[in-house]
């Protein structure tokens, strides 16, 4: 194919225009990296083989700012955020579509680097890209970059997890510190003079959420983006009408995160993270589950941080001096565009 011959150093709404210059886009940048048997740019769709199982879809979109953050970026983090919600599903992700909005005035060399990134973390998760639209924003009315995509999976035959199934005296797990991705993107804004070498969480949490998938009392599972933990927490108080008791002396936080959180006002509760996992399993089920966590890399810092104790729909914050707090519901965005 034809790899285009884009000599500018910044997109321009030329490269929009679905001519000649968006056609050299689409070639020197998305098919150089994100190439595939099923990503066919001549045509308007896919055919996509799919496994027995049920096939589950998920979108999302992603404006994170800054595009490059400690530990991660736009590109990578696409690919893991939608990858995350099938896998919390219980399904195995295999085919994304993406589309990409561009701000007129963006480096290629920055899109470059992007997509090459968005490339890697999609062969490293198994996925492939199998669709995709480009446009280019007038100047202003982007922030460099948006990426849009859907997920599609495959969950097995049976399997049903959900907020319905969850009963009293079932517990909650986390599978490691919360609150890094948004404290790393909110030190890589450098808007407060804080400097760190704090790395954002983000990640794939397949191999976690599989570790869990034959444990017959494992009832839910969810990544807690943005709201962090306590908007997770909320979720499954509203639903069920039980309230949820969380441990404070559980619950991994890194020590880098508390102090920028102490300084700013923050709660990293309320932090969004981009490589953890929630889950609720009955008791008999959830040392069994902290087992498999902690056996696996990116489930060392795992805990079993609070249980399902009887009515009320709350969220409630045992603390440190033996206190209890209750944990309001998040009103305003703490950090907005982290994700």
């Amino acid at each position: 194919m034809n790899q285009g011959k884009i000599e500018d150093a910044y997109v321009t709404l030329a490269y929009g225009n679905g001519g000649r210059y968006m056609r050299e886009l689409i070639a020197r940048i998305f098919t150089r990296h994100l190439g595939n048997p099923q990503l066919d740019i001549r045509a308007d769709a896919s055919i996509l083989p799919m496994p027995p199982g049920d096939v589950m879809v998920t979108t999302d979109g992603f404006t994170v700012q800054p595009l490059e953050f400690p530990g991660g970026d736009i590109g990578s983090l696409a690919v893991h955020g939608t990858v995350n919600d099938l896998a919390v599903s219980g399904a195995t992700p295999l085919y994304l579509t993406l589309n990409a909005f561009i701000e007129e005035g963006l480096e290629f060399d920055v899109l470059d680097r992007l997509i090459a990134s968005m490339a890697r973390a999609a062969r490293d998760c198994g996925v492939k890209v199998a669709a995709g639209d480009t446009k280019v924003l007038r100047r202003g009315e982007g922030g460099g970059l948006y990426l849009a995509t859907t997920g599609v999976g495959i969950r097995r035959p049976g399997l049903r997890l959900g907020l319905s199934r969850i009963e009293n005296g079932d517990m909650v797990l986390v599978s490691g510190a919360v609150g890094d991705h948004g404290t790393a993107v909110l030190l890589a804004r450098e808007d407060f003079g804080l400097k760190g070498d704090l790395q954002s969480d983000a990640g794939s949490v397949l191999p976690l959420t599989q570790a869990l998938l034959n444990l017959p009392g494992l009832r839910f599972m969810r990544d807690p983006t943005r709201g962090g933990l306590v908007t997770v927490m909320h979720e499954i108080a509203q639903t069920t009408a039980l309230t949820v008791r969380l441990d404070e002396t559980a619950i991994p936080v890194h020590p880098p995160v508390r102090g920028v959180c102490d300084i700013l006002g923050y709660d990293p509760l309320y932090l969004a993270c981009e490589g953890r996992v929630v889950a609720v399993l009955s008791p008999d089920d959830a040392r069994h589950a902290l087992a498999h966590w902690r056996a696996l890399p990116s489930g060392e810092d795992a805990a079993i941080i609070g249980r399902l104790d009887g009515p009320g729909g709350q969220v409630v914050l045992q603390t440190e001096i033996g206190g209890e707090r209750l944990l309001e519901e998040l009103e305003d965005d703490p950090l907005p565009r982290i994700c």
